[in-house]
């Protein structure tokens, strides 16, 4: 039996995108569980691996070889990858808490999101720049880089925190900005480097000839090491000034802070057991002590009876018996405890490709051991970034027919969802009802009733397709910012809508779950716009898909068609494109997170602002890009208009990544049946084929809008536009008095 045909009867949750967790999703990407569904909730797409990081700021690498993209990662695990910050556990309910969503329930848990700077006890500790978590720190690292190098003067750079992550961080900045500096011909011998450690000693975990070897490294470097100073407050007026337990205290122009380690409050907010510095018990099960269906891995596990300090190792050996342990978990069996090595090997870079090895009583330095590290750390990265090819997976237990997992599926009215699911999901949405709707979820009958305001006519359409996405909720909320496409296109506003929805098989109360996901999604932008879903219809089915018919309403005289252009107009784009071409990519793993989350970001936003702005710059006509792409679009208002356009192709947005994909000839399995217009279209010698180009006839989910304005108001309509958060509005063409030719430049 195909192992995806499976009902879900089981929600694996995975939180966070640290070093344990990858090697989960690795895991099961090469042996899935069938009945079992993974999702992995995640504040980034992109998860640092801490080994590498200090290279990164030294220059050494660039950001993807530094980085495990996690959205190719989770297809090929074929999990859901929930882009969203955990806020909250409720372990009663089983249910995790994000923000502005609904909560997302699970059967059983891990929890790997590392560790920050244990700065909350310091007064004034926001004044200075925490190096952990590293997204954070990236893009503040950036900002005062720039700052540092625009500066003459003389600036001391403070660091805090005297272990191993502090002096890597420490000597990989300045080789940073020495090089930058003597890139531009200048020196850096106005920079002042200062570290502050609470420790008798630098890196006192660490054996005393490593101690030796870096206390020579920094004094080489001209870094001065203060220990025993441990800061007790921290106050900033122009540049920041730290004061020490000793009495004394120091000034610097910028501080960095990489000091012992502490948890997030959430975990011992929501009942978990938890030591003195907030870190999750575990037993060496990795099931936390207040809850088995919780397990936690990495920084923010404490292993009861094996205390270990805060390093990437610890969370990289706990991958497998992690794995093992959910896996048994999963099958109802008991799982097996492991025990943490004691002594690990430590390579610590000096800035410069050089390096110093640690383990127990003996170290060892050189530019050999940089490579030795080097080779490492991108063995390890390779696990995650070439993935093996997908094994079958062998049924297990888990396919067994029973009441609540039947193998068998009806179709016709058989196929509907069940009233209890759909009854309980919408008491959790609380969906509001105006005043216009007179018969809708409120006081449900067989279809619904709207009033139409005096004095307008109704406008009808209707959308449904298969997710792009695998996060239900954001799902929804595509699902409905591309159904309302068509009411904004066309000048109306929208009042109801009709959900259309196919629930994969899975149990009740997993149906149920994704229901309330979908919806909610959706109910964020119809809440935005004043639509009310006033009902719909639901079935189960091999695969998630969600539609809505929608209603508005407008002023007849007021309505904007595609047949309105006129000669002189500017053509108007107010969003980017791609989303085809990057979703195919997605598909085959060949996209990066970042570009998949900025795609998602832009399909996500409503253009209904977009519509308001370009209706009142005198907008002539108007549609919005879908299905048919860019060309397909502009050729239909063309032949209505009877107009022809010219389109200056550099002057197309292109979401990032778009051009990359569509270059390695990557393309929608829409695009050749999109080329039907082509033959309208004359391009400029070497712009056929290019990826640009190509990208025209590119189907879009959810895009902007395309008008036409008049020349003379298309400058303040853009402006007006990137005001109202629509970044990539611009100008790319103008309607020509011709045939419907395009002429592309």
């Amino acid at each position: 039996m195909d192992p995806s045909t499976v009902p879900v009867h089981t929600d694996l949750v995975l939180i966070g995108g640290g070093h344990s967790h990858v090697f989960v999703l690795r895991k099961f990407g090469m042996d899935p569980m069938p009945g079992v569904r993974l999702t992995v909730i995640s504040r980034d797409v992109h998860a640092p691996y801490s080994g590498m990081l200090p290279g990164l700021i030294a220059g050494h690498y660039d950001f993807d070889e530094t980085h495990i993209d996690l959205a190719p990662l989770a297809r090929f695990a074929g999990a859901r990858l929930i882009h969203a910050e955990v806020t909250g556990l409720d372990l009663a309910a089983q249910q995790i808490t994000c923000c502005d969503r609904p909560p997302i329930a699970y059967d059983l848990l891990s929890i790997n999101i590392g560790s920050q700077p244990g700065m909350a006890h310091v007064p004034g500790a926001a004044a200075v720049v925490a190096v952990k978590p590293i997204d954070g720190f990236a893009r503040r690292w950036a900002t005062l880089r720039t700052a540092v190098l625009a500066r003459h003067e003389e600036t001391t750079i403070a660091f805090v925190g005297g272990g191993a992550g502090g002096v890597e961080m420490l000597l990989a900045i300045q080789r940073n900005l020495r090089d930058a500096l003597a890139a531009a011909g200048r020196s850096d011998d106005h920079l002042r480097y200062r570290l502050f450690t609470a420790s008798s000693d630098i890196l006192h975990t660490h054996n005393a000839g490593v101690r030796r070897r870096f206390a020579r490294v920094l004094a080489e470097r001209g870094i001065a090491v203060e220990t025993d100073h441990r800061v007790t407050s921290v106050s900033r007026d122009g540049d920041v000034q730290l004061t020490f337990g000793n009495g004394a205290t120091a000034r610097a122009d910028e501080v960095f802070w990489v000091t012992t380690a502490a948890a997030q409050p959430w975990p011992a907010e929501a009942g978990l057991e938890v030591d003195e510095r907030g870190f999750i018990k575990v037993g060496e099960t990795l099931q936390t002590l207040a809850d088995s269906r919780v397990f936690a891995a990495g920084d923010v596990a404490a292993v009861a009876g094996h205390p270990r300090p805060k390093a990437g190792v610890f969370a990289v050996r706990q991958g497998p018996p992690l794995t093992r342990n959910l896996r048994r978990a999963a099958r109802r069996e008991a799982p097996l405890p492991f025990r943490p090595q004691r002594e690990f090997l430590s390579l610590i870079s000096t800035g410069d490709r050089y390096a110093v090895a640690s383990r127990a009583r003996w170290s060892v330095e050189g530019r050999w051991v940089w490579r030795w590290k080097d080779r490492i750390d991108r063995a390890f990265m390779r696990k995650f970034s070439e993935l093996p090819a997908m094994a079958a997976a062998a049924p297990e237990e888990s396919e067994a027919e029973t009441p609540g997992n039947p193998l068998m599926h009806c179709a016709g009215c058989g196929s509907k969802v069940g009233g209890r699911v759909l009854r309980r999901a919408l008491m959790r949405l609380h969906l509001p009802q105006p005043e216009d709707v007179l018969v809708g979820l409120g006081s449900p009958d067989d279809a619904a009733v709207v009033r139409l305001p005096e004095g307008r006519v109704a406008v009808h359409t209707v959308d449904h397709f298969r997710g792009l996405v695998e996060d239900p909720f954001v799902s929804g909320r595509i699902a409905a910012v591309h159904a309302l496409g068509d009411l904004w296109a066309m000048g109306a506003t929208p009042q109801s809508a009709m959900a259309i929805v196919t629930l994969a098989h899975a149990t009740e109360a997993k149906m149920e779950e994704d229901l309330v996901q979908l919806l909610a999604g959706a109910a964020t932008l119809f809440a935005e716009t004043g639509t009310a879903l006033v009902g719909g219809h639901t079935n189960e089915g091999p695969e998630t898909a969600l539609g809505f018919a929608v209603s508005g309403h407008a002023v007849p005289g007021e309505l904007l068609r595609k047949s309105g252009l006129s000669a002189g107009d500017a053509l108007i784009l107010t969003q980017a494109l791609g989303t085809g071409a990057l979703f195919a990519a997605e598909m085959r793993g060949l996209a990066k997170g970042r570009w998949i989350a900025g795609a998602v970001a832009a399909m996500s936003q409503a253009s209904a602002q977009a519509a308001d702005v370009l209706r009142a710059h005198g907008a002539t006509a108007m549609t919005d890009v879908t299905g048919f792409g860019l060309a397909g679009h502009l050729d239909e208002m063309l032949q209505a208009s009877g107009r022809g356009a010219r389109l200056v192709l550099a002057d197309v947005p292109l979401l990032a990544g778009a051009s990359d994909v569509a270059g390695a000839g990557i393309a929608s399995s829409l695009h050749p049946q999109n080329r039907y217009v082509e033959d309208d279209f004359a391009a400029a010698p070497g712009l056929v084929g290019s990826p640009a180009y190509e990208l025209l006839f590119d189907p879009q989910t959810a895009g902007g809008l395309l008008a036409g304005v008049p020349a003379e108001r298309a400058g303040s309509a853009v402006a007006a536009l990137r005001q109202a958060g629509y970044a990539d509005a611009v100008v790319i063409g103008e309607v020509r008095d011709t045939t419907s030719r395009v002429e592309i430049e």
